[in-house]
């Protein structure tokens, strides 16, 4: 196992179990103590766990901060990859759907593997993320359609009343919606306030709902939420989900793909 997915496993599995241990961690991987000590210095110095002695314990607070588009797009690269070869297997087949497309980068992922098959299906793909418009707008499809409005610099997203008035308008077959975080009590959640009302505009006006998320969101919360678990039909996460999240997830009637995939070295 090389480092991403493993410093992913960890994170996944602090955020869900609340704490975690050294010992057991290097028990559980197979490694050293020390290695594992760099793992949890790695995973603290970018917020995602907080280091105590012996291990490390989740970070409780609602987030806020956002890491810029290119950050975004290099974190957890191997396993967003995966999410979205998986998720393309959930694209429907009948002609002329729609689909909703948002503005996270593992959405990003599944829109370059919907350019790649392009005119070989009539897809009408509608979305607020500008990146993704325009590389599906010279791929064969039926139509693509990016929403009007306010352009979140960090984030590369179309936001505001004007995108939300049309996707009013627009039902859509499948949603596939990306998310900060996903936890059992607050669902879905994401850094602003803005991109959360477009995400639930989608959600809302979907047949079906298709979560893209890495496992290292898994457990956490950020400040604004825009979907309970009670409106999401699929997670699709990478194997590093830990199983007891997993089957809570099930529990509540949530369907979870778990996609995998070998991962990239540091």
């Amino acid at each position: 196992m090389y480092a991403e997915e493993r410093r992913r496993q960890i994170a996944s599995l602090t955020a869900v179990e609340g704490r975690v241990n050294v010992t057991e961690l290097a028990l559980r991987f197979g490694v050293t103590a020390e290695t594992i000590r760099r793992d949890l210095a790695a995973l603290h110095d970018e917020g995602v766990v907080h280091r105590v002695h012996g291990g490390a314990v989740a970070n409780q607070s609602f987030r806020s901060a956002e890491l810029p588009l290119d950050a975004r797009q290099r974190a957890s690269s191997s396993a967003k990859t995966a999410i979205a070869e998986a998720a393309l297997r959930l694209v429907p087949q009948a002609e002329h759907c729609t689909i909703f497309l948002d503005s996270g980068t593992t959405i990003s992922s599944l829109g370059t593997r919907l350019a790649g098959i392009g005119g070989q299906q009539a897809y009408s793909v509608v979305t607020n993320s500008i990146p993704t418009a325009l590389e599906l707008s010279g791929a064969g499809l039926r139509e693509v359609q990016l929403l009007g409005g306010t352009v979140r610099p960090i984030s590369q997203a179309v936001v505001g009343s004007t995108a939300l008035r049309t996707l009013a308008l627009i039902q859509a077959d499948v949603a596939f919606v990306g998310t900060n975080a996903l936890s059992v009590e607050h669902g879905l959640s994401t850094a602003d306030a803005q991109e959360a009302a477009v995400k639930a505009a989608m959600v809302t006006n979907a047949q079906r709902v298709v979560v893209l998320c890495d496992s290292t969101k898994l457990g956490n919360d950020y400040v604004v939420s825009f979907a309970p678990l009670n409106e999401i039909d699929v997670v699709v996460t990478d194997a590093g989900a830990p199983p007891a999240f997993v089957e809570e997830l099930r529990s509540h009637g949530v369907e979870v793909i778990l996609a995998s995939a070998e991962p990239l070295r540091d």
